[in-house]
């Protein structure tokens, strides 16, 4: 007589022999390096992680076929990010809100008729010292348009003078006082970020307005012209492919560089109403400073789910913060968290 397995001997016995594999596979690693197990269920994920937490190794993040083990214990981020990425290593400064523009997907529904909740000078040379002796190594102003700060040129030495500084721009206010200020910043510790979504003016101009597109790229040459350091950001609804060797193409016309092209998804933030769902538990944080304190990372600086303290200083003891909720979330392996570039 052939008895036939039920279903919960056969879950036991994909349990002991999953314990079997982890023994081997993990079993075989150097200290300080990862591998992938995979799973079929999240009782599998449990035994993973049982089997871990008894034999000092860790689960690193949770896929949805597999669970990335790494072998040892995981007791500081230097065993899960590069020292780039560390949080704290870039600092975003909101310099304000307002914008010349609305475009549909703004994460931070910035327009000409937003609460400008500027970020003062005084304190952005507060921050900006204060993330110094944190380490931090870049600096990055966004908005909202950072021209339409009133003291643009100031902010920008005071960040300049401290570490290399990215102003985010849709280079569309080149004109008058503005360009002034503009030809009065460094061209070295300086690189200008314009958003360029298209290599023709339909894709971009249909989020952003009629007519945005020809201005930025008027601004883009201007910026070259004034010798300035320039790279593309390019917003994108999903995976481009086509379109981003396009740009890149346009961009070299334009006279950048190649590799100076960044590409951002769009978030489900702000203006919105579709795009990727970010949380803290997903998002690897990037330390962002606005008028209303501090957030996990800029695309979600009005998302009061991201602000992680409504005071600006001190800013270190807020920066560990995040680290350790940061590395609370791997530790556990509660989910897979990613990376949302937005330069």
């Amino acid at each position: 007589m052939v008895t036939t397995a039920g279903p919960d001997q056969v879950r036991s016995a994909r349990r002991a022999q999953l314990s079997i594999r982890l023994v081997d596979v993990v079993g075989r690693l150097a200290a300080g390096t990862t591998t992938l197990v995979p799973v079929e269920s999240p009782a599998e994920v449990e035994v993973v992680d049982t089997w871990c937490r008894g034999t000092g190794n860790s689960v690193l993040a949770v896929h949805p076929d597999a669970v990335e083990v790494y072998r040892g214990r995981l007791s500081d981020l230097d065993s899960i990010l590069p020292p780039d990425r560390m949080p704290g290593r870039r600092l975003w400064l909101y310099t304000n809100f307002h914008c010349n523009l609305a475009c549909d997907y703004c994460c931070v529904s910035s327009s000409p008729k937003a609460d400008p909740r500027v970020l003062g000078v005084d304190s952005v040379a507060a921050l900006v010292t204060e993330a110094g002796e944190a380490g931090a190594t870049e600096l990055f102003l966004t908005g909202g348009e950072p021209l339409m700060h009133p003291a643009i040129a100031e902010v920008v030495a005071i960040c300049t003078t401290a570490a290399p500084t990215v102003m985010l721009t849709n280079a569309m206010l080149f004109r008058g006082a503005r360009l002034r200020a503009l030809d009065s910043m460094p061209r070295e510790a300086l690189t200008l970020q314009v958003s360029l979504d298209s290599a023709t003016p339909d894709l971009h101009d249909r989020h952003r307005g009629a007519g945005t597109w020809a201005r930025a790229v008027e601004g883009i040459r201007t910026a070259r012209e004034m010798g300035f350091t320039v790279r593309i950001a390019m917003t994108v609804a999903s995976r481009a492919g086509g379109e981003e060797v396009e740009v890149e193409r346009f961009a070299a016309t334009l006279g950048i560089r190649p590799g100076q092209l960044v590409v951002r998804h769009i978030a489900k933030e702000g203006e919105a109403t579709q795009g990727i769902v970010l949380t803290r538990a997903t998002l690897v944080p990037e330390v962002c400073a606005t008028a209303d304190g501090i957030w996990w990372h800029p695309v979600g600086a009005t998302d009061e789910a991201m602000r992680v303290s409504a005071d600006l200083l001190p800013l270190r003891p807020t920066i560990e913060a995040i680290r350790e909720e940061y590395l609370g979330y791997r530790r556990r392996g509660d989910v897979l968290a990613a990376s949302f570039p937005c330069a």
